[in-house]
């Protein structure tokens, strides 16, 4: 079996059964394209049967010496897991090569996120005003949305009109892997997403456009991820000069403010949709920060300076 016609029946599966996201398709392909050229180019290898893991394993050193980072490295190192366990699956191969590989360790970096108070700061201005512009009043409600419910770009790019729910005041959120999740939502938000709509249906009215999804393009056409993280970039560049500053830090934020006012771990993440508390916990870092500093003014006997 040659490799380079594996990677496309996989990429195939990918897309059609487990109905990935096309950037994550993408990327994917990408990873294990290069871990192919890497084999044919450095050692003569084209054959799936032939691959062992001591040839991952200089695959890996290569990648560490050309500066590759580590985030980068496990990211591809966990595009071929998956692929050989597809294989292996399938039987279409024996014995699964990655199982003697190691990941190199990555630093663990905390989440970058906007303080509270830049936060009200953010959303300070009035989205009822009837004056503004609609492309003026959906960049603030993107943003509104993203920080008071924590969902992914994704998440935000397709969601529907029938996924929200007044009268429960809630809206169905469909995730990664086509999981759905139920996030409540303010009274105020639903009060800025009436007015959002009826300025919605003028633009669909206006181009001739009939679709279900709740946030558009100037055009018509539904959101695309290049614009919705310029949106946020734009809004939070007048506000920080921190180094992130994209949709995934409103997520942050709303995950790490929800700690701080001691909403409980396990309810934070099933609001984000993660499937394991392992990827929560990373938020504790920011919270046992404030906590110590909480403590460091507050405790008489405390010799904490910062």
């Amino acid at each position: 079996m040659y490799i380079v016609e594996k990677v496309t029946d996989f990429i195939g599966y990918l897309r059609v059964e487990k109905k990935y996201a096309a950037h994550t398709c993408i990327s994917y392909e990408n990873d294990l394209h290069q871990f192919a050229a890497f084999l044919k180019n450095q050692m003569d290898i084209q054959e799936i049967e032939r691959i062992k893991h001591t040839q991952i394993r200089t695959w890996i050193v290569h990648m560490m010496g050309e500066g590759i980072s580590p985030v980068s490295v496990n990211r591809k190192i966990s595009a071929l897991r998956t692929f050989f366990h597809w294989l292996i699956k399938r039987k279409q191969l024996d014995i699964n090569p990655m199982s003697k590989v190691l990941a190199p360790k990555k630093p663990r970096r905390l989440p970058a996120f906007v303080q509270e108070q830049q936060a009200e700061r953010l959303l300070e201005e009035e989205v009822l005003e009837n004056n503004r512009e609609f492309e003026q009043v959906r960049d603030l409600f993107i943003v509104e949305t993203l920080y008071a419910t924590g969902i992914r770009r994704a998440e935000l790019r397709n969601m529907q009109i029938a996924d929200t729910d007044m009268y429960k005041r809630e809206i169905r959120v469909t995730g990664k892997g086509n999981k759905v999740r139920i996030v409540p939502v303010t009274d105020d938000w639903l009060i800025h997403l009436q007015n959002y709509l009826r300025m919605r249906s003028e633009v669909l009215a206006e181009r001739g456009i009939q679709h279900n999804f709740v946030f558009i393009a100037h055009t018509g056409r539904p959101v695309y991820d290049k614009l919705i993280y310029q949106i946020v970039r734009d809004r939070l560049s007048a506000l920080t000069t921190m180094q992130k500053r994209s949709p995934h830090t409103l997520r942050h934020s709303f995950a790490t403010h929800m700690l701080n006012a001691g909403a409980d771990l396990n309810a934070i993440k099933e609001l984000l949709g993660h499937s394991s508390l392992a990827a929560t916990q990373v938020y504790t870092h920011n919270s046992i920060a404030k906590l110590k500093d909480v403590y460091g003014k507050s405790h008489p006997r405390s010799k904490l300076t910062g």
